[in-house]
């Protein structure tokens, strides 16, 4: 595929994005750009936050996640469903009823500036890490189709990417990406939608043909039951699901600032629940793209299954049996995934920054808020570049499983700090708190490696977000004070 045609791609989405972005937040100001002055609608957030929920790594990795773990993924998926709801019908009251900018300022309401704090810096570490590993991705499809042609080191793919990001976010933030969201979900469904076609027209399989195939599949299989020690048993990744989007989603500032921008909290329940439901199907659909992507690569001869999983859709997308619209197609639903969820995660990230770490806006006057929210915004995308690079540097694994591996330990704390200051009226030392938030992730790394040992054989899997969550709710109980 031509690196030329990769980039009139890009540029072609881009001049569309920064247009959508202009006219949106050209007037915002700096609640317009922290939660949209609370004026989206409904129906546009939920359509929008099926984009959000899907990033370059879900593009990339979910197709090829297949061969290894069959459609087992969508057990965690039915999890994401439940654990939507809980936090529309929990948190999303809770967040309008206090009338959070950011949602860390309940911890600093409930237990004391120390816990507001250290629910911010985890948040900041799990964001910047976790949204480097979605755009590492991206840049490591680019580099070969277009900056390795040229000629480009990745260094310069990824000033590229990251800068590109930071121009559309940075005048507009939350107004903008609600709408730039709403693009991305279109493109994405529009992408994947055609790309099944595709495949299916190649390999001379009709709709029911399709069916047939994909069901005939030892791929297809979606219910683990049979061993409690497989990473893929039902229970492991249906409760993992739940309280991964609890706390990925629901005391997440990246996403819950999309929801706080509707209008009321009932509005913003409609949302979730309605995105959390499209979501499901959504995911299915790049399953099934997966399956006939790999009998594409079996019935193949030029072809042979790639190393990783992770380089199955590109290498099916530019394949010259297809005609170049394919590949487009792949390019354009990879850009829409990535940008979209970096240029979100870079919004929060300076959000959180300036409302939370420097806490700018409790004393500061309008303008200078802003000045300072641009400046934390230049170094918030300074910081995730080198972070990118880093990862290029290190990565080994399968880049959804690295998503979830980091989540399971930097979202644990900040799960375990709402569930206890939620559902308990215990008062806590404060000041010992960052001691337990950082403790909790050290015992679970350590019964990771030890678990096969110590457990008989068991594995952990992303169920050790549940288990960081309790060691943190433990020592949370072991910190209440003593009532006079």
């Amino acid at each position: 595929m031509s690196p030329y045609l990769v980039l009139v791609t890009i540029a072609s989405y881009f001049i569309l994005l920064f247009l959508i972005s202009y006219i949106a937040g050209r007037k915002a100001d700096n609640q317009g750009f922290f939660v949209g002055n609370r004026e989206s609608p409904w129906y546009v957030v939920a359509f929008a936050m099926i984009g959000s929920t899907i990033s370059g790594v879900t593009f990339i990795s979910v197709p090829g996640m297949v061969e290894g773990s069959a459609y087992s993924y969508l057990q965690m998926v039915l999890g994401f469903v439940v654990g939507q709801i809980l936090v529309a019908f929990v948190l999303i009251p809770l967040f309008y009823k206090m009338n959070l900018v950011s949602i860390y300022g309940y911890l600093e309401d409930r237990f004391g500036m120390k816990s507001y704090k250290t629910g911010a810096w985890f948040f900041f570490v799990s964001k910047m890490l976790g949204a480097a590993v979605r755009f590492f991705v991206v840049c490591v499809v680019l580099q070969p189709l277009v900056f390795g042609p040229l000629g480009l080191p990745f260094s310069v793919n990824v000033i590229f990417t990251v800068g590109l990001v930071w121009l559309y976010t940075f005048q507009g933030g939350v107004k903008s990406l609600v709408w730039t969201d709403t693009l991305k979900t279109f493109c994405l469904i529009l992408s994947v939608g055609l790309c099944i076609y595709y495949i299916s027209a190649h390999l001379h399989l009709d709709f029911g043909g399709m069916v047939r195939s994909i069901s005939d599949s030892d791929t297809s299989r979606i219910f683990f039951f049979d061993d409690v020690n497989d990473k893929r048993y039902f229970f492991k990744q249906f409760l993992a699901g739940i309280f991964m989007v609890i706390a990925t989603t629901g005391l997440d500032q990246d996403m819950m600032q999309r929801n706080l921008s509707c209008k009321n909290f009932r509005d913003s329940q409609k949302n979730m629940v309605t995105s959390s439901i499209l979501q499901f199907f959504v995911i299915a659909l790049f399953l099934l793209l997966g399956t006939l992507m790999y009998n594409f690569v079996r019935n193949t001869p030029d072809l042979s299954l790639p190393e990783k999983g992770d380089e199955l859709f590109a290498l099916v997308a530019t394949h010259h049996s297809f005609p170049p619209i394919v590949g487009i197609l792949f390019i354009l639903g990879l850009v829409a995934a990535a940008y979209s969820a970096a240029g979100s995660a870079l919004t929060a990230l300076t959000t959180s920054f300036t409302v939370d770490i420097l806490g700018s806006t409790r004393k500061k006057e309008e303008a200078e808020v802003s000045r300072i929210r641009k400046k934390v915004h230049v170094g918030m995308a300074v910081i995730m570049g080198l972070v990118i690079v880093a990862f290029y540097m290190l990565s080994n694994d399968s880049a959804i499983n690295a998503v979830y591996a980091l989540a399971s330990y930097t979202y644990g704390p900040i799960l375990g700090l709402f569930v206890f200051g939620i559902f308990m009226k215990n008062k806590v030392r404060d000041r010992y708190i960052p001691i337990v938030a950082i403790l909790s992730p050290v015992l679970c790394f350590i019964l990771q490696k030890k678990s096969e040992d110590w457990l008989n054989g068991y594995q952990f899997g992303f169920e050790l977000l549940i288990l960081n969550a309790f060691f943190t709710f433990v020592g949370l109980l072991l910190l209440t004070k003593k009532e006079k």
